[in-house]
């Protein structure tokens, strides 16, 4: 078998719909389009139009907002880093704060700081310095030796 042998399956591929190629194709003179009206010519745009009355999408209400204060923080959870103290990615003999998860490539960016969640198990012994932390987290780190470090967010040691 060589590279100009090669073929697609029979019925693979099927080819386009070639309209307004002559009145021999069925799909000829006016191409599907119909005769007259604004439809049948170029440039309509009318997909949210209702004749003049209030369209459906401007009729019903808005719900919800977004918060422009809002918070987002990277999130770990201990089930996780275990995984990379255990890859040795993570050195517990020191201090781990955030710029170490970094480093470690656990978290990829800071954004508005660490937050550490429960999810997962922790066996190892680690001193972490991280922005929040949930209280299930904390007792998990404590339980298995360690400490947990809430460290003010960037802005605000800024300030």
């Amino acid at each position: 078998m060589r590279l100009n042998e090669l073929r697609d399956n029979p019925g693979a591929t099927k080819s386009r719909k070639r309209i307004a190629r002559g009145p021999g194709s069925g799909k000829g003179k006016t191409a599907g389009r119909g005769i007259k009206g604004q439809k049948s010519r170029s440039g309509v745009a009318i997909n949210g139009y209702e004749g003049g009355q209030m369209p459906l999408y401007q009729r019903l209400p808005k719900r919800g907002f977004s918060n422009i204060n809002s918070k987002r923080h990277a999130v770990i959870n201990l089930g996780i880093l275990q995984k990379f103290i255990d890859e040795g990615k993570i050195d517990v003999k020191s201090a781990v704060d955030e710029d170490a998860l970094i480093a470690s490539g656990l978290v990829r960016r800071k954004r508005d700081g660490v937050r550490l969640l429960a999810k997962g198990e922790l066996t190892a012994k680690i001193d972490l310095t991280v922005t929040g932390a949930s209280k299930a987290a904390v007792e998990a780190v404590e339980k298995a030796g360690g400490s947990v470090t809430l460290a003010a967010p960037a802005e605000a040691a800024a300030e």
